[in-house]
């Protein structure tokens, strides 16, 4: 997994089609994804419940490029090693998941897998002022966790922040939440370059008529590369 900072759009399966899940990976990558992104929820740091690593363990065969797991969980330390058997590229906690994170990124990357780190949109980016060398990506969520089709939230000084903190570290930062072609060049344009989208990619579109996919991909990418019209 190489790092660059071109825009990369992360379909999450949290928007697919539960029953199909492995069709549903293999169709949007086919129609363009850079990644994708597997929400996990457990019921107690976010109201909703969705699914473990044995799901990811499922679809892995079914994903040809990047895996990025993210963990709406807590507590998070005891699960990483599944994850990364499960065949997680990149595990994702939240600052706000336990007393340690700078432990869990620790551990996250002895697991082998590249190390992230989430802020709900109340957690500043100083937050993480000190994680940045044990970290792969910031991800910054502009929706509180929990639900997908959430109104997006403008998180724009919090990525500028985050970007100048990071200067040349290899680091991404990731935005989850509310993506769609008028919320990407925003995003964009402020210092990100993985962008998450759940129902703006799967809508409209099935494992049988996937091309609507391919469509809402090139209009998120186009409006976050400045190109969309």
């Amino acid at each position: 997994m190489s790092f660059d900072r071109t825009i990369k759009i992360a379909p999450s399966i949290l928007a697919a089609d539960f029953a199909n899940f492995g069709a549903e990976c293999a169709a949007v990558e086919a129609q363009g994804a850079d990644w994708i992104h597997v929400d996990v929820m457990d019921g107690h740091f976010v109201p909703n419940i969705t699914f473990g690593p044995a799901t990811c363990a499922a679809i892995r065969p079914h994903i040809k490029g990047v895996m990025d797991v993210h963990l709406m969980i807590s507590p998070v330390d005891a699960y990483i090693e599944d994850f990364a058997r499960a065949g997680a590229d990149v595990i994702t906690a939240h600052v706000e998941a336990g007393p340690h994170i700078h432990r869990t990124l620790q551990a996250i990357r002895a697991s082998g897998a590249k190390a992230g780190v989430a802020l709900n949109p109340g957690t500043p980016a100083d937050s993480v002022a000190d994680l940045l060398d044990l970290t792969d990506l910031v991800c910054v969520m502009t929706v509180n966790p929990g639900f997908g089709g959430q109104k997006f939230i403008d998180m724009t000084n919090k990525i500028k922040a985050l970007r100048a903190m990071i200067g040349d570290r290899p680091v991404h930062i990731e935005i989850d939440g509310g993506v769609d072609p008028t919320t990407a060049p925003v995003v964009a344009q402020a210092g990100a370059d993985v962008l998450v989208a759940g129902s703006a990619v799967f809508r409209g579109g099935s494992v049988d008529d996937p091309a609507p996919y391919g469509e809402n991909i090139r209009a998120i990418r186009a409006a976050a590369e400045g190109t969309y019209v």
